[in-house]
């Protein structure tokens, strides 16, 4: 990173120390700028977001090239939530650490594996490993959409998977076949919750070895707080299932 850069964004942390500094590396024409940005986060201590007003007027400046933040009284290392937002902006991610301004620079690989992934709601999450799947497995792109976390326990809230099956090409189904969406109701909840990749009696993943036992059904699945994993689908999880849901763009 060039010097004057890396000097503007240890200024930046310097000043909004103890809270977490955010901003903008940009590219205008063969020049780069850091674009200092507001904090909006809840909890500017212990995380960041930038404000969308920053980020637009950035993006009349320049092109946007890197997302920058720092980590108050901790190392460079990025966080889960870090590695995960980095994938998903498909930018570099530049984390300063405060005050000893070490910097890290974290780059997207495009292919996070479907197991084995720490979980971070909104980004790596049951929705997020489903979609991986259908992209790597059947090349089915979706959306992105927005989710908070704990929308499930409102209960005068919209049920997010029951309102957008359709409108992302799926449609309810009665059997299940490998690659259709198990939609389940687990803990907690007001609405189906939870979703994994029914994968029949053939766990094999797409790129990536998977050592499972057992005679089978296979789910892919990502519980909350916990890594993603290919459990043996039956008994309590076939008990909390509400949705079955098969893709009209699905192999047959």
């Amino acid at each position: 990173m060039l010097k004057h850069i890396l000097k503007a964004i240890q200024t930046h942390a310097a000043a909004d120390y103890p809270r977490e500094c955010c901003g903008l590396l940009i590219s205008i024409g063969r020049k780069q700028q850091y674009i200092p940005c507001t904090n909006t986060a809840a909890d500017p201590n212990e995380e960041f977001r930038i404000s969308p007003e920053d980020y637009a007027a950035a993006e009349d400046l320049g092109e946007v090239i890197g997302i920058v933040h720092s980590h108050p009284d901790a190392t460079s290392r990025p966080s889960p939530r870090d590695l995960a937002m980095c994938e998903a902006t498909e930018l570099p991610w530049h984390i300063v650490s405060w005050p000893e301004g070490d910097l890290r620079t974290v780059v997207p690989t495009g292919n996070t594996p479907l197991l084995g992934r720490p979980f971070v709601h909104g980004t790596w999450d049951c929705w997020q490993v489903c979609a991986d799947w259908y992209k790597r497995e059947w090349g089915l792109g979706f959306e992105a959409f927005k989710r908070e976390d704990g929308w499930w326990e409102q209960g005068d809230g919209p049920s997010l998977y029951e309102q957008a099956y359709e409108s992302a090409g799926f449609e309810r189904v009665g059997t299940p076949q490998r690659g259709d969406m198990i939609v389940m109701e687990v803990g907690r909840t007001r609405h189906p919750n939870h979703a994994g990749i029914y994968l029949g009696a053939d766990p094999a993943l797409p790129s990536e070895p998977t050592a499972v036992h057992g005679a089978g059904p296979f789910l892919l699945h990502h519980m909350y707080g916990r890594p993603s994993e290919i459990i043996i689908f039956g008994g309590p999880w076939q008990d909390r299932t509400r949705l079955i849901l098969r893709h009209k763009n699905t192999k047959k």
